[in-house]
């Protein structure tokens, strides 16, 4: 018998544990025999002590090897020109990429098989065979980071009387059932790699940034923590009905908070973008990543009709009772500005879902910028430039560019210097 290494052979003099490598790279691509006891060369060796070695291999199958991959194997002591060696025979995998316990789902702990040698799998190779293995859809597949922590969402579900220990990840699909954590765990997980980030602007566009945040963690505290700073921004204005006290915020907090929370959970995930929450005077802009799942149209969703992309995770926030029924989302935010002459609105594209929730208590001035200087110069007859930024309500920069425009156009001159610099009219121009 001739022996000589192969993408499907693997030559060993001696058992070491350099043998796992191989039998993962195997298991990985396309299968193939590791001969013991047979070295580089094809020169059969023989093995001393052939039982001792097959009984040390079965116990590395078991022990060294995830997921179980005693299935896809076999090993059996066979005879070589009057000398005993061992062919372990492996088959490709169901439940690929299999790893080194020891190492994870890291290129370090999976092979693959490339011609005569085994090498590390990058990371775009393990991620190929997880999306093979468990299919595409995001929140069901294996993570490639396994060692999660959950103390947030831990405190989230006892403060609700759930029970949250190891029992239940398998259960609310945070763990497949070979034990791995899924994507949903992950974003669940205090190391969740996703983030939802907030600006506030001065003004109506987004020429001028008032503060801006980034929240990281678990989802649900990323949606907790976001909720309240938008709701920072929610200015209250007191006024009285007959007797009672009435107080009507700028946005319905239903709407927030049914707007967000329509974002965390039907987003596209697969995507590494942040969820965007752009808050401007007159509006709020959420704009959620992924559009409408396949098969729904925008008709579909505003009557009513379901489909989550997530539908473990939306058993989650089900269960924590922040949904509290399947397909209503929309149609209560409509709702929520049912006595407000103003609408939401939605915009939605390929990749993208877009709610847009209008300040109930914005008055658009339909003067400009311009036009309030030239009347504010005109009535006190010399301005300097921080009285008008205090009465507009801009920034330095922003009423500067206001004036330098006038000044071009011949509508106001400038007279002293430095801090005693003010601004008048001429005659005649306004």
């Amino acid at each position: 018998m001739e022996f000589r290494e192969t993408s499907q052979i693997e030559l060993k003099s001696e058992l070491n544990d350099s043998v796992k490598k191989e039998i993962l790279a195997f298991a990985n691509t396309n299968g193939g025999k590791i001969y013991i006891g047979v070295d580089d060369h094809g020169n059969v060796i023989g093995l001393k002590n052939a039982q001792q070695d097959l009984e040390s291999i079965s116990n590395m199958i078991r022990d060294s090897i995830r997921p179980d991959i005693s299935m896809h194997t076999s090993a059996t002591i066979i005879e070589a020109e009057q000398k005993e060696i061992i062919v372990i025979e492996v088959s490709k995998g169901t439940k690929r990429p299999y790893h080194l316990s020891s190492k994870g789902l890291r290129p370090s702990g999976v092979f693959v098989r490339h011609g005569i040698t085994s090498s590390p799998a990058s990371e775009e190779a393990i991620r190929q065979m997880i999306i093979d293995s468990d299919g595409n859809t995001f929140e069901k597949t294996r993570c490639l980071k396994q060692d999660l922590s959950f103390e947030y969402a831990k405190n989230v579900f006892q403060e609700k009387g759930l029970p949250f220990k190891e029992a239940q990840y398998r259960t609310l699909g945070m763990a497949d059932e070979d034990g791995y954590f899924t994507n949903l765990g992950l974003l669940l997980s205090d190391q969740c790699e996703h983030s939802i980030k907030c600006a506030i602007y001065q003004g109506t566009s987004k020429l001028e940034f008032r503060d801006r945040k980034e929240f990281h963690g678990s989802i649900l505290k990323q949606l907790a923590e976001a909720y309240e700073y938008i709701n920072l921004q929610n200015k209250v204005e007191s006024t009285f009905e007959g007797l009672s006290r009435v107080e009507i915020p700028d946005y319905p907090y239903f709407a927030i908070r049914e707007s967000l929370i329509n974002a965390v959970v039907h987003r596209d995930y697969s995507f590494g973008g942040s969820i965007l929450v752009h808050v401007f005077e007159d509006r709020i802009e959420i704009v959620s990543i992924g559009g409408l799942v396949l098969g729904l149209t925008q008709k579909d969703i505003f009557l009513g009709v379901s489909e989550s992309r997530n539908r473990n995770l939306a058993n989650c926030f089900y269960r924590l009772k922040l949904i509290e029924s399947y397909g209503t989302g929309i149609q209560r935010i409509k709702e929520s500005y049912r006595s407000f002459r103003v609408d939401p609105e939605f915009h939605i594209s390929d990749n993208a879902f877009v709610v847009v929730l209008p300040n109930t208590r914005y008055k658009k001035d339909l003067k400009s910028n311009e036009e309030k200087v030239l009347e504010i110069i005109g009535r006190k007859e010399r301005v300097a430039r921080r009285e008008l930024e205090k009465e507009l309500g801009l920034s330095k920069s922003s009423v500067t560019i206001i004036l330098n425009k006038l000044l071009d156009e011949g509508f106001i001159v400038q007279k002293g210097n430095a801090r005693n610099t003010v601004y008048q009219l001429v005659k005649g121009s306004f």
